[in-house]
């Protein structure tokens, strides 16, 4: 396909570079004008329906769009690693669970960091240097064999790999699962402006995947075929920041460029760009543990809160959906944790001192 297009100044994977970061500019702009943040639906607090509205609109857009593109034949998922028939479920189970507890601990997940970065939030681009180095170090290093040892575990699911497989087929599924989430999101207090950004932040994700399954399509030169993701590109980023002469760039490293750069763009003329750090060593410690829990579990779920949890669970894969579903499940515990260690930290502080 790509071929056909007839650019002949830029080859399939330069193009996919350059589609990266229209992408990541698009995301980093609808993501920071909505707040989007799975983190922010996930713990106690007035923002929680709101936010989670905001989510559920991108997750609807992101699931009806991809399984529409299926539909029409564009793309296919067939022998995509998302439809593996053997389920690494302690794998996927434990790292959603890891990174939903990092997230928690680094307030925001993995791309709402990502764009806080270009606010000027120097503790979120702290975060993404060391979340890129375990992820980094999971995939290719010296946490390698523990990811492939807990990846030993698998559970054979055969043709159900996708919710696809269900009576009905994929589209009808998408429809089901994408107008609830639209009815949840539209009783959830967001306001129509919040709702429809993040209506349109999903759709980034079939044009992601359609963009590069089909119009960077190059049976002489292929591009992988990918949507938005921030742990392998992550990852990915700071591999080439590390190896520029050795390796090319890649479509991950034009989407996190391309996110902090729409960001910025978006924050700047509303005033929202302002330089912050860390206040206390103790916050910078619960930054770093949870950067580092990010980077191993998001590694082992086989991506990020948008990677598994938005694009993932677009092509109805069962493991992302658990992936998922691990991510809420272990940001949700770890907010009621620290929630409960705050109360009685007031309680004790508030209890009369024997005279000495």
């Amino acid at each position: 396909m790509y071929q056909d297009l007839g650019i002949a100044a830029l080859s399939a994977p330069q193009a996919a570079v350059v589609f990266g970061v229209a992408l990541g500019l698009a995301f980093g702009v609808l993501a920071e004008r909505s707040g989007f943040c799975l983190r922010r639906s996930v713990v106690a607090g007035p923002e929680r329906r709101a936010a989670a509205g905001v989510w559920l609109a991108a997750f609807a857009a992101a699931l009806i769009g991809t399984q529409a593109a299926v539909a029409q034949d564009w793309i296919s998922f067939a022998d995509h690693r998302f439809m593996a028939a053997d389920l690494p479920v302690v794998a996927v189970a434990l790292g959603g669970g890891l990174f939903g507890a990092g997230m928690v601990l680094t307030r925001g997940c993995i791309s709402r960091l990502t764009v806080l970065s270009g606010t000027g939030n120097l503790r979120a681009a702290l975060v993404m240097l060391v979340f890129a180095l375990v992820a980094l170090g999971t995939m290719r290093g010296v946490l390698a064999p523990p990811r492939l040892w807990l990846g030993e575990a698998t559970v054979p699911l055969g043709q159900a790999v996708s919710l696809a497989a269900l009576p009905g087929g994929g589209l009808l599924w998408a429809a089901v699962a994408g107008l609830g989430a639209l009815s949840i999101a539209a009783r959830s207090g967001a306001g129509p402006r919040a709702l429809t950004l993040g209506f349109a932040l999903g759709l980034l994700v079939p044009l992601g995947w359609v963009g590069t399954g089909v119009l960077l399509f190059d049976d002489f030169d292929p591009v992988v075929f990918q949507s938005l993701a921030f742990t392998s590109s992550s990852a990915e980023t700071l591999f080439w920041l590390g190896a520029a002469s050795s390796i090319p760039l890649g479509f991950g490293t034009g989407l996190v460029a391309g996110t902090v750069l729409g960001s910025l763009l978006s924050a700047l003329p509303a005033r929202r760009f302002r330089w912050q750090s860390f206040e206390t060593p103790a916050q910078t410690g619960r930054y770093m543990a949870g950067a580092a829990l990010m980077g191993f579990g998001g590694t082992l779920a086989g991506g990020c809160t948008v990677g598994a949890g938005l694009s993932g669970t677009a092509t109805l894969s069962v493991a992302a959906f658990l992936a998922l579903g691990a991510m809420v499940a272990g940001g949700w515990a770890t907010d009621r944790v620290l929630n409960g260690a705050r109360s009685a930290g007031v309680r004790g502080a508030r209890r009369p001192q024997p005279a000495e």
